[in-house]
């Protein structure tokens, strides 16, 4: 019998196979949303690459529809997201491809949870502490991520579409310790990096209703010396 039905949208990626694997060892259903298939994930969402925000919506949410029938899910928890880099001289190309990375998941998590979230579930949003200020070497991620704080905030508010109750929370992490990031920043401290587990961990924490954060909290992830604080924007 499962614990509960969840949703990771970006569950193929590092982090987002990391929260599946750790739910499903938790006796949760878990699903995931991505591009490509997570073959522990209890059922994929394939995402269309080249369809349009209302075209990968409607085929998704489709999709979810016919996975959980009469059921309603506990939590989303979307994770979905990458990294450019690039200041006002190579703005655009970035720019876009840290909206469709970033913003479209969360606007679709967004609507996937006022159609299948239950009264009381949780849905995360992937924000980045960076982005809490300027981001002038990267200025395309830093506008992307700040809208999803301000996703977050909304969908915390009066009337914002939620089912009652849920909570609504946005993670800002620093930089997450992934395989990809210690390839490409093999001289880093390591030790001011988030793991992967904690993070698993805290979603564990907050699903079942644990050190949860007021709805709309920006929460930052601090790590200093392998220790992780969470710190309210």
């Amino acid at each position: 019998m499962a614990q509960g039905r969840v949703l990771v949208y970006g569950g193929k990626g590092a982090l987002g196979s990391s929260v599946v694997n750790y739910l499903k060892k938790k006796s949760y259903w878990v699903g995931s949303i991505d591009l490509s298939v997570n073959e522990h994930a209890d059922a994929n969402v394939l995402v269309k690459s080249d369809a349009s925000m209302p075209e990968q919506e409607e085929d998704v949410s489709a999709q979810v529809g016919v996975l959980l029938g009469e059921h309603k899910l506990d939590a989303i928890f979307c994770v979905a997201g990458g990294w450019a880099g690039g200041n006002a001289k190579k703005i655009v190309e970035p720019a876009e491809a840290m909206w469709k990375q970033s913003v479209w998941p969360s606007v679709i998590t967004a609507s996937l949870a006022s159609k299948y979230l239950k009264e009381g579930g949780v849905v995360t949003l992937p924000g980045a502490q960076p982005a809490l200020q300027g981001t002038p070497g990267m200025i395309g991620y830093g506008i992307a991520k700040a809208a999803v704080h301000q996703l977050t905030k909304s969908l915390a508010g009066e009337n914002s579409g939620l089912p009652p109750s849920s909570t609504v929370l946005a993670t800002l992490p620093i930089t997450l310790d992934t395989p990809m990031n210690r390839k490409w920043m093999t001289s880093a401290d390591f030790s001011t990096w988030t793991s992967l587990d904690f993070v698993s961990e805290l979603f564990h924490k907050w699903l079942v209703g644990e050190q949860r954060p007021p709805s709309g909290s920006l929460v930052q992830l601090i790590t200093k010396n392998n220790e992780t604080d969470l710190v309210l924007a």
